[in-house]
């Protein structure tokens, strides 16, 4: 076991699997010589070379649509979107041909579309977004956020050998501040499965991503008065662990669903409507939703601040919801 960074841990899977499978190859923006706009990718070119990690134009269309035909060739592409806000450049080509083609015609479109994602780094409206809620709505493509270094690594390695389309945010917030033990053997960490990040038996914070944290922090805040959260880590949003969900909301009876994503619109909206329907007889509590304001995200870090969900609004809605 090594202690790395969520950065660091991306970066093996993408080697390990590059040199465990030669049809897995590296595109998109600065990728290659300059080793991304994050040095995600460094070392790739100069250990696999240029034929396999390929520095493209500024068009995330072309990226995914030039990984999308190395697919049907055969090929496993993984396609950088240098933010991941400009993945909306290739919306059509994600949810008009990855996502339907073993609909139309059987054939698996085995590519990864990885980039990353979220604020809290000052970035603005064009560099902050979580995009999730643009492709719940589109059946056949998978999705996965991992919150630590470990499933960074296993979750990139289970969606590159994965034979349909993922979708893989990483978030830049985590890059470099968080670190694991992560195994230097060959595993993967199944995709549509979540983890309990911490038991509680008062009520259920369900995240995913960077707000993993987030709850934690506040979970950790109502232990100091009395109150029990369980922290629920989605990882995968595309298949959700229904399993999960509703095992966590049977035991505790309230759920707090935490999204980093504007609120309208937002998956917990979806989480809140499985937990209404298939688990309604256990409820003690409305289902409550913390998710961040209905604007584009401010540039200043003040604002911004106000804007993101935080410690602070977490721990308010569960003393509700605990009091309710």
């Amino acid at each position: 076991m090594a202690v790395i960074t969520y950065l660091e841990a991306i970066r093996q899977a993408l080697f390990d699997e590059m040199a465990r499978d030669e049809r897995v190859f590296v595109l998109g923006e600065d990728v290659g010589v300059y080793g991304g706009a994050f040095k995600v990718t460094e070392g790739l070119q100069a250990q696999f070379g240029g034929a396999r990690v390929i520095d493209t134009p500024i068009s995330e269309t072309a990226i995914v649509g030039s990984a999308i035909g190395a697919s049907y060739m055969g090929m496993r592409p993984v396609a950088e979107v240098q933010f991941i806000d400009f993945i909306a450049c290739a919306f059509d080509m994600l949810t008009n041909f990855a996502a339907t083609s073993r609909y139309r015609n059987g054939a698996g479109v085995p590519i990864v579309v990885r980039g990353p994602c979220g604020g809290g780094v000052g970035g603005g409206p064009f560099h902050s977004l979580n995009p999730e809620s643009f492709f719940l709505n589109t059946p056949g493509l998978k999705m996965v956020e991992p919150s630590t270094a470990h499933d960074a690594k296993g979750l990139l390695k289970a969606a590159i050998r994965d034979d349909d389309p993922v979708l893989y945010f990483e978030h830049k917030y985590l890059y470099r501040r968080i670190k694991d033990e992560v195994p230097e053997d060959d595993y993967v960490v199944p995709i549509g499965k979540a983890a309990i990040r911490r038991e509680g038996a008062d009520l259920s914070i369900i995240t995913f991503g960077a707000m993993v944290y987030t709850a934690l922090d506040a979970a950790g805040r109502l232990a100091d008065a009395g109150v029990q959260a369980e922290v629920l880590d989605l990882r995968s949003l595309a298949p959700l662990d229904r399993e999960a969900i509703l095992q966590t909301v049977a035991k505790t009876s309230r759920a707090v669903l935490l999204h980093e994503a504007t609120m309208t619109g937002g998956i917990g909206g979806e989480l809140a409507a499985i937990i209404g329907e298939e688990a309604f007889e256990y409820l003690d509590a409305p289902v409550v939703r913390v998710a961040s304001v209905d604007t584009p995200v401010p540039y200043s870090p003040p604002l911004e601040a106000a804007f993101l969900p935080s410690v602070e609004k977490v721990v308010a809605a569960a003393k509700r919801l605990v009091e309710y």
